[in-house]
């Protein structure tokens, strides 16, 4: 069980890590990441209508596997209990 908890832990961190990337690069969703580094970040996001797409479905599956975990982690704790 250890283990499990272990890799929630490390999964919840990650894929949070990676969600406030993904939400700071949606130009369109009011982050403004690609706006810090200049003209080259910009064009290069705006450019292509499925590359914003695509930032936006990949945003939303971190978004997704983040709840899903911390909604399993909350179950085994619930049921398993901290210390085990």
């Amino acid at each position: 069980m250890e283990i499990l908890q272990i890799a929630l832990q490390v999964i919840i961190v990650v894929t949070g890590i990676l969600c406030i990337m993904f939400v700071l690069l949606n130009k369109d969703k009011g982050g403004g990441l690609s706006d810090m580094f200049g003209g080259g970040m910009t064009q290069s996001l705006n450019t292509s209508g499925a590359a914003q797409k695509n930032v936006v479905r990949i945003t939303t599956v971190l978004a997704i596997v983040w709840v899903l975990a911390i909604v399993s982690y909350g179950l085994l704790m619930r049921f398993n209990g901290p210390g085990v």
